[in-house]
């Protein structure tokens, strides 16, 4: 065996501990530390060599990143983007604690934890030697202490006898809250998918879909979600054919609306990217085109464009506009006829 087993409930050993792991991390190299489920295997989570290590240790591929531990709520702003005030509220809530946030990260962090799609999953446990290994070596990409297939370790020595070639320091925290060997009983963290306007809870562990409600009302279970999403799909499936259906008559001739002739702003709208309303309105992908482009194919246009004065016609133009300057005027095509 490779590893090193140091006590993590001495506080003079931990302190010596916690600057050999230091050392180690800097180095792109793994380590077990002890958590509030079970012991886990880390690494820096923005070292990609580190990352790499880790899933090797364990037999995973980069299809199965790994989530990212950190120390306090605080961190967030740091690592993940467009985190809502729901996903906020949660976090206020049940950090530390069982609760993983599955948020869009940073795009500008040079990280890698394998095939996201650009998110991440995050969480602060509720373990004191945990916190004090993310207080000092920073964010860190945990998972299992065990081989993919294994059950995951309970104790150092589990962890020793899976991993102890692997690793180079193990952190000796005593048996987990979830322990066969010793009747203890905890479920693993409750998962919610913070990427869209709804929280969706894609695992329900420790805490309960209700529990997380009294937080946030909106909240919905995976069922919930799926299903909402079908009866969006045929609600579109059945615009679509109205919209066909209303092509085949002549544009109408009464007075337009105020919503009709664009004098009046409209919300946005998005559609299924394919589909015949998302040539109208947009497609989910583009975030969304104003209302009015579906408007002004049924109805007339009442009065000539006029062209706008501001907008650049040029790169010129555009980079005068950006910086305050005069553009120099622009020759078109009619100009030159004249001259």
């Amino acid at each position: 065996m490779n590893a090193t087993i140091v006590s993590a409930t001495d506080a003079r050993a931990l302190g010596d501990a916690i600057a050999t792991a230091q050392a180690v991390i800097a180095e792109a190299k793994t380590i077990v530390i002890p958590t509030d489920t079970v012991y886990g295997i880390a690494a820096d989570a923005f070292s990609v060599e580190g990352v790499s290590h880790l899933l090797a240790a364990k037999g995973r591929t980069r299809q199965m990143p790994p989530p990212v531990l950190i120390y306090d709520e605080s961190v967030l702003a740091g690592l993940a983007d467009e985190v809502s005030e729901d996903a906020r509220a949660l976090a206020r809530e049940f950090w530390p604690g069982a609760l993983t946030l599955i948020l869009y990260a940073q795009p500008s962090l040079n990280w890698d934890l394998g095939e996201t799609q650009g998110t991440v999953a995050l969480r602060v446990p509720n373990d004191p030697v945990a916190l004090e290994l993310l207080k000092n070596l920073g964010p860190l990409a945990v998972s299992s202490a065990n081989k993919t297939g294994r059950p995951a370790a309970t104790t150092a020595e589990e962890a020793a006898t899976q991993l102890g070639n692997d690793v180079s320091v193990i952190f000796d925290g005593g048996p987990r809250p979830v322990n066969r060997r010793w009747g203890f009983d905890v479920q693993p963290s409750t998962i919610v998918d913070c990427t869209s306007d709804r929280l969706v809870v894609v695992r329900e562990g420790a805490l309960s879909v209700e529990r997380l409600r009294e937080v946030v009302p909106g909240v919905m279970t995976r069922a919930e979600f799926d299903a909402s999403e079908k009866a969006r799909r045929e609600g579109e499936q059945s615009q679509d054919t109205e919209i066909v259906e209303s092509a085949e008559m002549p544009p109408p001739r009464h007075m337009a609306t105020p919503e009709q002739d664009g004098s009046q702003e409209t919300g946005r709208s998005t559609a299924t990217a394919g589909s015949l309303t998302a040539g109208l309105v947009g497609s989910a992908s583009t975030r969304g085109i104003d209302q009015r482009r579906t408007a002004s194919v049924q109805t007339e246009r009442k009065t000539p464009e006029v062209k706008d004065s501001t907008k650049p016609y040029s790169v010129q133009a555009a980079t005068a506009l950006v910086f305050g300057a005069t553009p120099a005027p622009t020759s078109t095509g009619s100009d030159s006829a004249e001259k």
